[in-house]
């Protein structure tokens, strides 16, 4: 009974790997939100309809917004995968099955990592570009 209390070195491993797995998933759902709220803002009618180009860069930052979705979809893919293979690593005994778990989980990480600064620079570009150039409604007095 107090064996089963007592985790092993691989378990803490595997269990740290679902953490990180999880907190990605956090972060993507909090993307999602995100995305939600910037294309609402691209598609509505808030903007100095007199900027030089608005037309070409909201239809650029769109571009880019649906690339990003398309690329968050695809991780998010391989997370649910990589998620699923996760049982049976733990069922398997040999070192071999945990490296190469561990690989795809670094590259996984990379693709997360990457598409979350990604992300972050293109919410940036867009609140910078769109703060400049929103209508500037007078209250009535």
């Amino acid at each position: 009974m107090k064996n089963s209390l007592i985790k092993t070195d691989q378990e803490k491993k595997m269990e740290k790997l679902h953490w990180e797995s999880l907190k990605w998933k956090s972060q993507f759902l909090l993307m999602d939100d995100e995305l939600l709220f910037i294309n609402r803002l691209l598609n509505s009618y808030v903007f100095e309809p007199k900027t030089p180009n608005l037309f070409e860069r909201l239809m650029d930052y769109k571009s880019r917004i649906k690339k990003t979705e398309d690329n968050i979809d695809k991780i998010k893919s391989c997370l649910i995968i990589h998620e699923s293979e996760l049982g049976g690593v733990m069922e398997c005994l040999g070192k071999s099955c945990e490296k190469a778990y561990q690989m795809e989980h670094e590259v996984i990480e990379a693709e997360v990592m990457s598409c979350i600064e990604d992300f972050q620079n293109l919410k940036l570009e867009i609140f910078n570009y769109a703060g400049g150039i929103l209508r500037k409604n007078k209250p009535n007095n």
